[in-house]
């Protein structure tokens, strides 16, 4: 079923992918963006811009791609224009969770996030293991969140997710909450850190110990498909002498207490940091 869909910043980064899917689709879309450099790249990508107020007033949904620190003033000036019942889906939940938008109890709030192609997916062209981000020839899953109980409401963000995301496998429901845990906590916090932290280590070993680069990467590339495979999924058991160097590892990097970043407070206090908020009122 086509719905009526605004694109808030459709020239940014995200806003430029979830523009080249959703005109793939029978969706009737507006593109509004403020500035210049996004106008010329919406423009140049052959799409035609509507100013926000026409683009808002007959949406179904409103899809807020814009920097979280932007969603404040955003919606402070777009939500009190909707019509009653349309939906306003952020595609991150920090600023939902901090309670920085600006709400209606006639309008529906959701949020929407992709979870981009797992590590484990089985890929089979060039181009699927070219697109590492996702919406453009892998399948990822998405999470979701949405605060209706109307199923109308919902099918509605769930073909607009499966849209803006696509290729889309499935859709995962849960509370803006949860999604906030998952999103920053469970894979900025805690897996991008771990890439980054990869990344220093691949260095130290290259400039600061000398190992030839090439061998480097080779060895830290192919030990982190095993790590992960038999560290996520139990592929394979880690030798004897691996699991010693891993407590050795555990010990000198890790702290004692770091699963305290799944608590509420910890978790208010990242947000804020992220939002650069001096805290989040609850």
């Amino acid at each position: 079923m086509s719905h009526t869909i605004a694109v808030i910043g459709a020239g940014g980064k995200m806003g430029m992918r979830v523009s080249d899917n959703l005109v793939k689709t029978d969706h009737t879309v507006h593109y509004v963006e403020n500035s210049p450099a996004g106008r010329e790249r919406t423009l140049a990508a052959g799409r035609e811009l509507t100013d926000a107020a026409d683009a808002v007033g007959d949406a179904d949904i409103v899809v807020l791609a814009v920097p979280d620190l932007a969603l404040g003033p955003v919606t402070a000036d777009l939500v009190p224009q909707l019509r009653p019942g349309a939906i306003v889906l952020t595609l991150d939940p920090a600023a939902a969770y901090a309670g920085l938008l600006t709400t209606r109890d006639d309008v529906v709030q959701a949020v929407a996030h992709p979870c981009h192609p797992s590590v484990f997916l089985e890929r089979t062209t060039k181009e699927e293991w070219a697109d590492t981000f996702g919406g453009i020839a892998a399948p990822q899953d998405a999470i979701a969140a949405i605060e209706s109980d109307d199923p109308e409401k919902q099918r509605i963000v769930e073909e607009t997710v499966r849209a803006i995301y696509a290729p889309v496998i499935d859709v995962h429901w849960v509370t803006i909450k949860q999604l906030a845990q998952l999103e920053p906590t469970l894979v900025e916090t805690v897996a991008c850190m771990i890439g980054s932290l990869l990344n220093e280590a691949l260095e130290e070993a290259i400039h600061t110990m000398g190992v030839p680069e090439a061998a480097a990467r080779s060895i830290l590339y192919g030990h982190t498909q095993v790590a992960l495979a038999n560290g996520l999924r139990g592929d394979n058991p880690f030798s004897d002498a691996c699991l010693i160097a891993m407590d050795y590892g555990r010990e000198s990097i890790i702290k004692e207490d770091w699963k305290k970043i799944f608590r509420d407070d910890e978790l208010d206090k990242n947000l804020a940091r992220m939002l650069h908020l001096d805290h989040i009122e609850r």
